[in-house]
């Protein structure tokens, strides 16, 4: 049997751990304090990425990787494993070129390669439980369709909804408008944010308040899933007192079979900033 491989890039945010745990393989992509430039997750971990943000004067920036950090890691694998199956999972092609570059290493590769590279249309956690999914199914065996067609459905089913403690970071990040955080930050107006089908930020609704804000995202959830099982991830970035307060809302409905919890990484970091929660749910 051909051994499958999973490739994703840091934006996915599944714990180190659990990447060891399944084999995957994590292309990071860079963050940038003025001229220091850091690879996230390897020379910059979460902890003191957040030191570095909340004290940093400027906000600091992204860059994806290149197609050439792609074609080294799909050459290496390739050459240890000739029959590989590779499957590349990747930050949501709206908000990163990451996926592209993706694309353009797999066609540098002999044309006998088989290379497929997923725009995940999502971001942070909201692609990787497709990553941890696909990586569980190549270890019990199973086929590179069955792999693909559940990363799909997980694409098309899986409801993520986020708090972000301020608007600033969003705006500087070019997400929304001036005016718009400014009008929110006076009013404690606390907008609920989703991605759409393609990975866009939206705004799904807005409330005065974190508390009332959570309870509407409860209601949200609610409406998406009704009674059927469902599996939670909650993520933060700095500071999960509200994501402790969301999970304390989750785990006594009967529905849920299980909760877990991931930290936001440096990239999708530098963008929602610190004190952000967000909510991933998925039917299981």
């Amino acid at each position: 049997m051909r051994n499958i491989h999973i490739i994703t890039d840091s934006t996915s945010d599944v714990p180190a751990e659990r990447c060891a745990e399944l084999g995957i393989q994590v292309i990071p992509l860079k963050v940038l304090f003025g001229e220091e430039t850091y690879l996230d997750g390897v020379t910059i971990g979460k902890e003191q990425f957040y030191e570095k943000l909340i004290a940093s004067p400027v906000l600091p920036t992204t860059s994806q990787p290149s197609p050439a950090e792609f074609l080294e890691v799909y050459e290496r694998i390739l050459q240890e494993d000739p029959e590989a199956i590779i499957i590349s999972i990747h930050l949501a092609s709206v908000l990163s070129g990451t996926y592209q570059s993706g694309v353009i290493a797999k066609s540098m590769l002999d044309e006998q390669a088989d290379v497929t590279v997923i725009d995940s249309k999502s971001a942070s956690y909201g692609f990787g439980v497709q990553v941890v999914t696909a990586a569980r199914m190549a270890r019990e065996g199973a086929s590179k369709e069955a792999i693909l067609a559940e990363v799909a459905r997980l694409q098309k089913e899986l409801s993520l909804y986020f708090l972000v403690g301020s608007l600033e970071f969003l705006q500087k990040g070019g997400r929304i408008g001036k005016a718009a955080a400014l009008f929110g930050s006076i009013l404690n107006i606390k907008p609920i944010l989703s991605l759409d089908s393609e990975g866009t930020v939206q705004s799904v609704d807005k409330v005065r308040g974190m508390k009332k804000a959570m309870l509407r995202m409860m209601e949200l959830l609610d409406k998406d899933f009704g009674n059927e099982r469902v599996g939670i991830a909650i993520g933060w970035t700095h500071g999960e007192e509200t994501a402790q307060e969301l999970a304390a809302l989750l785990k006594n409905k009967p529905n849920v079979a299980f909760i877990e919890f991931i930290t936001i990484g440096a990239t999708i970091g530098t963008h929602v900033g610190p004190n952000t929660s967000a909510v991933f749910m998925y039917k299981v």
